[in-house]
């Protein structure tokens, strides 16, 4: 069995399906775990997903998946627009990471159109609500295996 994907979610994601969801949509962080568990072991992966509202335990989990994932999916929620750290820490991976969000973030307030995270990854979904998810893993899936 390959190392698994871990898939990271940060700040308010913990709120979703409550939280704006006009933007955000219905369904919950566990609605989209639950799914991400389901193909990723259709395809023979597991998935470690987790989520935190604090920086620097992002930053912990994205060093962590240096040496414990095959591939790195991450929704850095407002962080992507501000942390030079998680930027940092995603540089160290030599292993496929991907960032998504839920939201289409260059449609929204001008703030939100620059992503640190960006730079820093091998790719970027967004704009799908939570099919973000599954764009996001069928990406890093077929990555692993090419």
């Amino acid at each position: 069995m390959p190392k698994a994907i871990y898939i990271l979610n940060g700040p308010n994601l913990n709120l979703l399906g409550t939280r704006e969801p006009e933007i955000y949509g219905s369904d919950t962080l566990a609605d989209i775990e639950k799914s991400c568990v389901k193909n990723a072991k259709e395809a023979g992966f597991e998935i470690v997903f987790k989520q935190s509202n604090i920086e620097g335990e992002l930053v912990d989990m994205i060093q962590e998946a240096r040496d414990k994932a095959s591939a790195l999916i991450i929704n850095p929620a407002a962080y992507t627009h501000t942390s030079v750290a998680i930027h940092d820490a995603l540089k160290t991976l030599d292993i496929p990471a991907i960032e998504i969000h839920l939201s289409q973030p260059a449609k929204r307030e001008s703030f939100r159109r620059r992503s640190y995270v960006a730079e820093a990854v091998t790719g970027t979904i967004s704009g799908f609500g939570a099919n973000s998810y599954e764009l996001g893993l069928q990406a890093a899936i077929k990555l692993l295996k090419t």
